[in-house]
């Protein structure tokens, strides 16, 4: 029996997270213009994510998510309402309480920077054959098999 070098799993593991950073930089391309001609700040791009992933929340949840004060959150916010990305909205269970959410714009941005590499991801895929596919279906199938079971 022939002695083949194959490579450990470390090396594999390795291999791969390489080509994945490769293929994330080159996605990255295309995921930066949106992101960089929005012109927001850091803070802003974290309070419009936020939004995006828990909908409207109020002010003092929005600033312990964001581990700030209300006081400083209420300018970050104000200057987001002037752009019209978020709107200020009554709580209709306790009137005291105001309510922060996405406008459609601020839910168009951020899907426009989280979709961004889409396009040339299908690009990327469509120069595969069907049985290439097919091997990167059922290896992404295998990842979120992994990530599903807590080993990720």
């Amino acid at each position: 029996m022939a002695d083949e070098a194959v490579p450990d799993k470390d090396q594999l593991i390795a291999d791969i997270m390489g080509t994945q950073q490769q293929l994330q930089d080159l996605i990255a391309e295309d995921r930066a213009d949106p992101l960089f001609s929005s012109h927001l700040t850091l803070s802003q791009l974290k309070i419009l994510m936020l939004l995006a992933r828990h909908g409207s929340v109020s002010g003092s949840e929005l600033a312990g998510m964001l581990g700030i004060g209300a006081a400083a959150l209420t300018g970050m916010i104000d200057r987001l309402v002037v752009q019209d990305l978020v709107a200020r909205a009554e709580d209709p269970h306790d009137r005291r309480v105001r309510r922060i959410a996405l406008t459609r714009a601020g839910r168009d941005l951020i899907g426009s920077i989280f979709n961004a590499g889409q396009e040339k991801m299908r690009t990327l895929l469509s120069r595969l054959s069907a049985e290439e596919l097919d091997v990167v279906a059922q290896a992404m199938a295998l990842i979120m098999k992994a990530a599903d079971s807590g080993e990720a």
